[in-house]
């Protein structure tokens, strides 16, 4: 039988639809439970900004306004996005951009791109498997995960599963010997850094949780520790927490060092000064942040801080920084200022609770993809070749 050249395109066609529909299918038959509800498809998702406002939509009130909310009237919260706004990039034509590298080295190991996922708490509220399908989507995106102290999985279960580099945010506790033994359990499961929260004495005045009537759920990796039950929030009598230390001084910083093999980076620099300090304290990295503006409101936004702390730090130790990135435009302006690295936590976790795994890799292969955009627009083929010449004057 004759068959025309038309009907062999309409053919060709078809089968094309056919797959199209069929991956559609497959991809909503795995889509959350929460996201089927609401009608959701995460394949018209197609950026950041569309998965945190599908979250929304499928997150349980108390645990978006956890997840979403920061402190007093969340004024550093969206300075933290607005300062990148207001950075102008620096566009080259005619470069030849058809290869590009987004490869680094940090502490020592290579990483695909240079966008890591934050330390997030309690990620059992926002997904059923919470950590579980946070470092599984981790995986298939190659990122590093940051795994928190607070999360819902224990530190051995999440490593057991990974399959891309860890490393374990460490809230050190009042019970020293409990935090011994919670950083000897790190290294024997294979965790390649320590990230010490040193910006969080006390919790800020989180009122949109407190309005939610927000609990924290289990938290087994501080089984066993006194006082780990409960709330643990500022009240109209005390503003401090069993969990969080707030005698916590650079000597802690130096005993740490001594009782681990681990590099010890310090999440929650934004004081030049500190900054010094982690340099003389032996730090073995960085993290510019505020908490994700969840403990001192109308403190500076962490961009507008980077370069102060990059200054200070002199180049002897790696800097990072997180809060409001939700662009690949904002992480090459964080690059361009001189950070090594950025953390990204809100956006993945929006993408857990929309899609699970799959949400958590698509979150981080947008912002990469977005990332390397921009770095074609601006001319820059590879991270080394970004610098403060990617920024208009």
């Amino acid at each position: 039988m004759d068959i025309s050249r038309r009907d062999l395109i309409r053919s060709a066609g078809l089968l094309a639809s056919a797959a199209v529909i069929g991956s559609t299918t497959a991809a909503r038959a795995q889509t959350t439970p929460a996201a089927i509800a609401a009608n959701i498809n995460p394949l018209d998702l197609l950026d950041l900004t569309d998965f945190e406002r599908a979250a929304k939509t499928v997150m349980q009130p108390m645990t978006w306004e956890y997840v979403s909310g920061a402190a007093a009237d969340e004024i550093t919260l969206r300075w933290n996005h607005e300062a990148y706004e207001k950075i102008r990039l620096m566009p080259r034509a005619l470069v030849d951009v058809s290869q590009l590298d987004t490869r680094i080295t940090l502490l020592g190991r290579e990483l695909a791109f240079p966008i890591l996922l934050a330390p997030t708490a309690y990620q059992k509220i926002s997904h059923p498997d919470g950590e579980l399908a946070t470092v599984k989507g981790a995986g298939d995106a190659n990122a590093t995960m940051v795994l928190s102290s607070f999360s819902t999985v224990t530190l051995e279960e999440v490593a057991a599963a990974a399959q891309t580099p860890l490393w374990f945010q460490l809230y050190v506790q009042p019970d020293r010997e409990f935090t011994r033994e919670l950083v000897h359990r790190a290294e024997t499961a294979g965790y390649q850094a320590l990230v010490v929260t040193v910006d969080t004495p006390v919790l800020g005045p989180r009122y949109r949780e407190l309005r939610a009537k927000f609990s924290p759920p289990e938290r087994p990796n501080l089984r066993g520790l006194k006082g780990a039950t409960g709330a643990q929030r500022p009240t109209e009598q005390s503003i401090f927490s069993a969990v969080l230390d707030p005698k916590l001084t650079w000597k802690d910083i130096e005993w740490l060092r001594s009782i681990t093999k681990l590099p010890v980076l310090l999440k929650g620099i934004i004081n030049p000064d500190d900054a010094t300090r982690a340099v003389e304290s032996g730090a073995a990295g960085i993290l510019v942040s505020n908490h994700g503006a969840r403990n001192l409101d109308t403190g500076p936004a962490t961009i507008e801080a980077l370069p102060r702390v990059i200054e200070k730090a002199g180049g002897k130790l790696p800097v990072l920084v997180d809060g409001g990135i939700r662009r690949g435009t904002d992480v090459l302006k964080a690059l361009a200022l001189g950070a090594n690295a950025v953390l990204i936590g809100r956006p993945y976790v929006y993408g857990l609770a929309v899609d699970g795994a799959r949400g958590v890799t698509r979150t981080v292969n947008i912002l990469r993809r977005e990332l390397e955009a921009a770095m074609a627009l601006c001319g820059r083929t590879s991270i080394a070749s970004i610098d403060r010449t990617v920024i208009w004057k």
